[in-house]
């Protein structure tokens, strides 16, 4: 095994720095790695944005998929507002489980608190959002509203364009047209022992294993190893082992991946489509708390 990057990553990390990238007018954006992620300064998301504001932080996400915005005094009518112009809000099924911040119980808000009491924390894994929904959430929006004292809890993310982009020709071939099931009884009971209500089940949903984003027209892997089960045309053990080189695919090259540090006043915003991230629990028994509004498209992937 050579321990230098692989051509085909080469390759794809030069395409994607082949992207046109104009400079903006409306705010002070900067990158936070070459290949995933910018911090964005200048904007006041507290108000409702232009639509010269708003086109140009549409432009910003297509670009780098994640958003740090920084400096934000919000509450939770400016979280929704801001989220609520990019699609429909999404009403998460474990939110009515989780505390609110502020004593409100609202179905568009997912919230969580996680301390020396936790057996777990929400995200701890590899992961896109609710991938198990029929019309799974494209659009993502994190306010950490209480940080560990000793400034951990970042939020990993990689960039599943580049990891579509750095597989070899064969095998992209061999994947397009497939499809994975993704449930979410794998990720809810498995993963947080949490049930669904009686008489009801988790959400089941297939999704393309390559799908085509619809705002860039770019290819990404649509695969997670929290909620994905399988995939639907390959034998059982064929499927495990397809999945399992695509997970260890996705992880093992740095190159691919940002990792976000909280700060006070921030206000995450990623594609939750063409990226997966990870909730870093290296804080125990410190608190974090969060709060997390997202937006749906009304539909989901498409291949």
């Amino acid at each position: 095994m050579s321990f230098y990057q692989d051509f085909h990553d080469k390759q794809a990390i030069e395409a994607w720095h082949q992207i046109p990238r104009e400079p903006y007018r409306t705010f002070d954006l900067k990158r936070l790695s070459p290949t995933l992620g910018a911090e964005v300064r200048g904007l006041d998301l507290s108000q409702p944005l232009s639509d010269e504001q708003f086109a140009e932080v549409r432009r910003a996400i297509g670009e780098n998929l994640v958003l740090a915005f920084r400096g934000q005094k919000l509450d939770l009518e400016s979280h929704k507002r801001f989220a609520g112009r990019f699609g429909t809000l999404h009403r998460h099924l474990l939110a009515k489980s989780r505390v609110v911040a502020g004593g409100t119980d609202d179905p568009e808000v997912l919230a969580w608190r996680t301390g020396p009491q936790s057996r777990y924390t929400a995200g701890d894994a590899w992961h896109h959002d609710v991938s198990c929904d029929a019309h799974p959430i494209w659009g993502s929006f994190l306010h950490v509203t209480r940080l560990p004292e000793s400034g951990g809890g970042d939020t990993a993310f990689v960039n599943l364009v580049l990891a579509y982009e750095s597989l070899s020709e064969p095998f992209k071939r061999f994947l397009d047209g497939l499809t994975a099931i993704h449930d979410g009884s794998t990720a809810w009971t498995a993963g947080y022992g949490a049930q669904p209500e009686p008489g009801k089940t988790f959400p089941q949903s297939e999704h393309p294993v390559v799908a085509t984003h619809p705002f860039t027209g770019r290819k990404f892997l649509f695969v997670n190893e929290a909620f994905t089960s399988h995939i639907v045309q390959l034998a059982r053990h064929e499927s495990q082992a397809v999945l399992q080189t695509l997970y260890r695919h996705i992880e093992r090259n740095l190159a691919f991946q940002v990792r976000v540090h909280w700060e006070p006043g921030t206000l995450l915003f990623w594609d939750n489509w063409a990226t997966v991230h990870h909730a870093v629990w290296d804080y125990f028994p410190e608190e974090r708390w969060g709060e997390r509004v997202s937006v749906s498209l009304g539909h989901g992937p498409k291949a």
